[in-house]
């Protein structure tokens, strides 16, 4: 059945790829975003589209729409936006929680919160699971991110709990690919814009600390099928690829994938980077039946041809309704591990 849904933070990395898929499946979309990080050039292709209707507007402000559904994805996601003004992603964070939570509320709809792995912070285990509370610098220079997604956790169970709000928090690992921004700071990016350009590779820290990444479809497939849960399942569920690796092998394969000749360089680790982050999905798995599909190198081969399109001035965006089968039945570059 054809559905209102909307998406805040619609027009960003993530958000204009599960608009495209809700509108695969036939749904009606209704993308709220402010460009803050959001680009136009994100959802420009689907325009046209008699279903998908755009509107700008900041989520720390009260929002008066009709909908069926929520997905909130409004907020900052790298250190090099999230950090540019912290008080306003605090704001966009637990305002924006509020504000949506209100208006499922009164609408009495299911509303998805994109919730994060830095929740967990630096974690003192390995990998991480949904009952580890986590280990987070509530002051330092990462805290406007983490610490906003930590109490938009809490706004979303306390609403539930209070006033019986029909919520699924998923938290998000590293995920990548087209679409993201070529100067958000993120590892991924950041690494192929630098080999394309024939630059020296920038780790901060040995190049030992680990991540995990997850291709965008696989997250939007997981995202979906964790707002078609059952009433009363809330999570929080990890969504991410589990398998770990660390920064320095993941700059040696994008340079040859990219076939360059770019050299590797090392910088000091920035105030409160994780060493480790592995995703404990088991929980995804088994609620969802839901694991990864794409692998890193055919994952990083199509982000690469983004970017080289994006560098050349060629219309860069990639749409690939991979999905569409299953949800009709149901400023200067810093690059982080993050």
């Amino acid at each position: 059945m054809s559905e209102r849904i909307l998406v805040t933070g619609g027009a960003g990395f993530i958000g204009s790829h599960l608009c495209e898929v809700l509108l695969d499946a036939g749904h009606e979309v209704l993308c709220v975003d402010n460009y803050f990080t959001g680009r136009r050039e994100n959802i420009f292709h689907l325009m046209d589209n008699k279903r998908f209707e755009m509107m700008r507007h900041d989520v720390s402000q009260p929002l008066h729409v009709e909908a069926d559904r929520i997905y909130n994805l409004a907020c900052p996601a790298s250190p090099v936006h999230y950090q540019f003004d912290p008080v306003q992603t605090v704001k966009t964070s637990v305002m924006g929680a509020i504000n949506v939570l209100g208006l499922a509320h009164r609408l009495r709809v299911p509303v998805l919160q994109a919730s994060t792995s830095e929740v967990y912070g630096d974690p003192h285990i390995h990998p991480q699971i949904e009952s580890y509370w986590g280990n987070v610098n509530p002051i330092g220079p990462r805290s406007c991110y983490d610490e906003g997604k930590r109490c938009a956790e809490t706004l979303f169970f306390d609403y539930h709990r209070q006033h019986k709000v029909d919520i699924k928090v998923i938290r998000i690992f590293n995920t990548y690919g087209p679409r993201m921004h070529r100067n958000d700071g993120r590892v991924v990016s950041n690494f192929i814009v630098q080999a394309l350009e024939g630059k020296d590779i920038t780790i901060y820290g040995n190049g030992q600390q680990t991540r995990s990444f997850c291709f965008v479809d696989d997250l939007v497939d997981g995202m979906v099928r964790m707002m078609a849960t059952e009433h009363g399942f809330t999570g929080p569920v990890n969504l991410g690829n589990p398998v770990e690796q660390t920064i320095a092998s993941l700059a040696e394969t994008i340079i040859r994938l990219v076939g360059s000749k770019s050299k590797i360089v090392y910088r000091p680790i920035p105030t409160d980077d994780p060493m480790k982050r592995k995703p404990d999905i088991e929980l995804a798995q088994t609620k969802l039946q839901w694991t990864p599909a794409v692998k890193i190198e055919h994952g990083l081969l199509r982000t690469i041809d983004y970017f080289e399109k994006l560098l050349s001035g060629v219309s860069a965006d990639i749409h690939v309704p991979v999905l569409r089968d299953l949800h009709a039945s149901m400023m200067t570059p810093v690059a982080r591990a993050s």
